[in-house]
């Protein structure tokens, strides 16, 4: 039987795997690391996270939480391993990544079918393969897709927070409370008044970061925007951002305060913890200075700084069919990052769309888009059509879904209007396409 090639070990590679293996199929899941890392991995470990722990919102009103239900729909492994090593997050998921990459490396090296090969692919793989490298796809197997697509393709930079030690944080300072005033109080709050607040912002902008090559434009992408590059916008933009404040009530004064950092257990032991919005370019020593005048971080340790790399993605709207195979290219699929979508839960999403598409091109049946009235489908379709002028990375969002043939003025009707809608049509989608889960 021929054996499918997965290029990347990520979340969209071991979704796609995944997938493809429990259909019967024998897979070759290539995984660069050890033997050649990136500026932003750290371990060998399958579906490392490198920025955040968060899987964002669990619930059925917002995007995110629409997209994981999606997911587990169609028997995701990557949301399944999330919620097996989940940490208190409120009305979010997210995760002890050790333990969850360690989870998803023990399923996939476990899997009858599947093959992990530790080397670096370096060419266009012959089909039937999913190249899902995501953004961090390595210099030469870009030059390779590169000359595959013409040369066409875009760039941003994309930053990570700091992650610093519980015993590091001043508790006499420090209080619990929820992110927003939403779920649980699973999150650690920093109060800051104005003039805390001002200090910290003039130190902030004015501090050193890392100065990219000169031929290498930096152009961040709006939901990972490094805090610095936010914060020059105006003394308020942060106070409307990550350092928002409403439904935060300081128990030492009993008021809101000006503004508030916030903290979000990085594992389940809570000894670690991530600052939540404060992805930085900052040089390292600038970080420890300009952080430490954060009240209640007078000497914060830390065990990651926060930092950026490179992310590439290619031109999708003009290469990509919206069930994201190369127009080109009959069997080769594109999946993850690299496509234009954004996130860890749309990178995994879009390997389950790559999986099942391969697994119909394998048994002789003609691909099938996933439907616009759902997150997956809907995203899918986004970096197949949209336009290439404006072309920019995708995060799960309602205002990708077709528009409701009815007005529903209360947003959060609209949005479970919006989730039936997608739990439905998804299910007759699934039940139709006889799609295994």
């Amino acid at each position: 039987m021929e054996k499918v090639k997965v290029i990347g070990g990520g979340l969209a590679g071991c979704e796609a795997a995944w997938y493809i293996a429990n259909m019967g199929f024998n897979v070759e899941l290539y995984e660069m690391r050890p033997q050649k890392m990136t500026p932003a991995h750290h371990t060998d470990k399958l579906a490392e996270l490198v920025c955040s722990n968060s899987f964002r919102s669990n619930e059925l009103t917002n995007a995110a939480g629409l997209l994981k239900e999606e997911m587990r729909l169609l028997g995701s492994l990557i949301i399944k391993k999330a919620e097996e090593n989940s940490v208190p997050a409120g009305a979010a998921l997210a995760v002890d990544r050790e333990k969850f990459s360690s989870a998803v490396t023990e399923a996939i090296e476990k899997h009858p079918l599947i093959e992990i090969r530790r080397e670096e692919v370096d060419r266009i793989p012959e089909p039937p393969a999913i190249i899902a490298t995501g953004p961090l796809t390595s210099e030469a197997l870009f030059k390779a897709i590169s000359e595959l697509l013409g040369k066409e393709h875009l760039y941003f930079y994309d930053a990570a927070a700091p992650i610093i030690t519980a015993d590091s944080i001043d508790w006499n300072i420090a209080f619990w409370g929820s992110r927003y005033n939403k779920g649980d109080e699973d999150y650690v709050n920093l109060p800051m008044t104005e003039e805390e607040y001002m200090e910290f912002y003039n130190e902030l902008i004015n501090a050193e970061v890392h100065t990219p090559k000169e031929f290498e434009k930096p152009v961040f992408f709006e939901g990972c925007m490094p805090i610095e590059v936010m914060a020059k916008r105006g003394p308020k933009t942060l106070l409307f951002g990550p350092l928002k404040p409403v439904g935060i009530i300081d128990p030492r004064t009993g008021k809101q305060p000006y503004a508030v950092v916030q903290l979000r257990k990085e594992n389940k032991e809570g000894t670690l913890f991530n600052m939540v919005g404060f992805q930085t370019s900052l040089k390292w020593s600038e970080q420890k200075r300009v952080f430490s005048k954060i009240p209640g971080l007078k000497d914060p340790e830390f065990v990651r700084y926060g930092f950026i790399h490179r992310n590439t993605f290619i031109m999708s709207p003009k290469f990509l069919q919206p069930w994201l195979e190369l127009k080109s290219t009959q069997g080769l699929f594109f999946a993850g990052q690299i496509t234009g979508v954004e996130g860890y839960i749309e990178s995994a999403a879009s390997g389950i769309v790559a999986g099942v598409n391969m697994v119909r091109r394998l048994k002789g049946q003609d691909p099938v888009p996933f439907p616009l009235e759902t997150i997956i489908g809907a995203l899918c379709n986004y970096v197949a059509t949209a336009d290439p002028k404006n072309f920019q990375p995708m995060k799960a969002n309602f205002g990708i879904l077709p528009p409701l043939k009815e007005k529903i003025k209360s947003k959060k009707e609209r949005n479970q209007y919006y989730a039936r809608r997608s739990i439905e049509v998804l299910k007759a989608f699934i039940a139709a396409n006889e799609i295994k889960v």
